[in-house]
């Protein structure tokens, strides 16, 4: 019993696994969840830009730790990170730099 395939037919199944392929990594990297051990450098970077880094950096570590996950760049870009954008002081500020 012999198969036969034509070429438009290979094309489409490569074309389909493609795609499902690289949905399937453009979703793991948007939410993508740090390791622990990923926190301090993230953060580092992070407070580089602020005068005060010592308290940047304990806020930083301390949301990094509960939401794996730290935004890109020195300020704003949160909507990348739900959970640290969400966090919140008893005052209703940020608490999350």
């Amino acid at each position: 019993m012999a198969v036969r395939c034509s070429s438009s037919s290979i094309l489409v199944v490569i074309s389909l696994l493609l795609l499902v392929t690289f949905s399937n990594v453009a979703e793991a990297y948007g939410r993508a969840k740090l390791r622990p051990s990923d926190c301090k450098p993230r953060c580092t970077y992070r407070c580089s830009a602020t005068s005060h880094k010592k308290p940047c950096m304990f806020f930083c570590q301390k949301c990094c730790a509960a939401c794996l996950c730290v935004p890109p760049g020195v300020y704003g870009n949160k909507q990348v990170c739900p959970c640290y954008n969400s966090w919140k002081t008893k005052e209703g500020r940020p608490k999350c730099p």
